[in-house]
């Protein structure tokens, strides 16, 4: 395994999948300034390398992350609206690329995941909550609305009910009443969570590299389109899938009763 180091996030590979952790561990993994630097950073590395099978995200400590922290939301308040939209756009352009890796990603929800750090997991593709986890979007609390996708992005997960009643209250819901409200994939024993998020990773890095990457693309294009386009887009990705050396070597181990080698062409 290699291992790099920034100031507020661990990074570690894996062979074809890399761990990337938040790393405020006496803050609860919320949000500065110089932490959303590395992870944009650490992010724009990631989706330039083309060896990468799938992403988990995580958190250090007893917190998946608490979001911003507020210590720092002083400096956001003193610019004018139209400079706020301008700072803030960072951290969404980051949660957007995560959304459209062509690679699965992963949020490991260790702990609290609240404001930007849920924002941050909705990003994501999949997520796993271990038992003692607690997710919610408080920023009613402090006046302001969730704006890093907490609106846009919940609302299609968990359908407007549900995400009124997590938005305007600001409540913190367990791990039981997130997963049955649709927020969150399954729940570990606390323990337990990065092994079974490394297992996950694992076989979805035996699969077919394009396919993957496809029909992620797909399936978020087709969230926001009719199902007549969605047939297109399908069809589209399909016919370029059909020219690849995967789909060759898929369709030959099938034939000859053996384990697909994949690689990604």
């Amino acid at each position: 395994m290699s291992t790099t180091q920034y100031k507020f996030l661990a990074f570690d590979r894996r062979d074809e999948i890399a761990v990337l952790r938040l790393n405020r561990p006496d803050n609860l993994n919320a949000w500065n300034l110089e932490m959303r630097e590395e992870l944009r950073d650490a992010i724009a590395s990631l989706v330039e390398d083309d060896d990468l099978r799938v992403l988990i995200i995580t958190g250090t400590g007893r917190a998946f992350s608490a979001g911003e922290d507020v210590r720092g939301m002083g400096d956001l308040s003193a610019v004018s609206p139209k400079g706020f939209r301008r700072r803030v756009r960072m951290i969404h352009n980051v949660f957007d690329e995560i959304e459209q890796m062509e690679i699965p990603v992963i949020a490991a929800i260790n702990g609290v995941a609240a404001g930007g750090g849920l924002e941050l997991a909705l990003s994501c593709d999949f997520r796993f909550a271990g038992d003692t986890a607690r997710m919610g979007l408080p920023e009613n609390n402090v006046g302001l609305i969730p704006g890093s996708g907490g609106i846009s992005r919940l609302v299609k997960l968990v359908g407007p009910a549900k995400a009124k009643r997590l938005v305007m209250t600001g409540e913190i819901v367990p791990a039981e009443t997130a997963l049955a409200y649709g927020l969150i994939d399954e729940i570990i024993p606390a323990g337990d969570l990065m092994d079974r998020a490394l297992a996950f990773a694992e076989l979805l890095a035996t699969k077919a590299p394009l396919a993957l990457g496809t029909a992620k693309l797909i399936i978020n294009q087709c969230v926001n389109v009719d199902t007549e386009t969605g047939r297109n887009f399908e069809r589209i990705g399909q016919s370029v899938l059909k020219l690849s050396a995967d789909h060759k070597e898929g369709a030959a181990a099938f034939v000859e009763k053996r384990k697909p080698k994949f690689t990604g062409r």
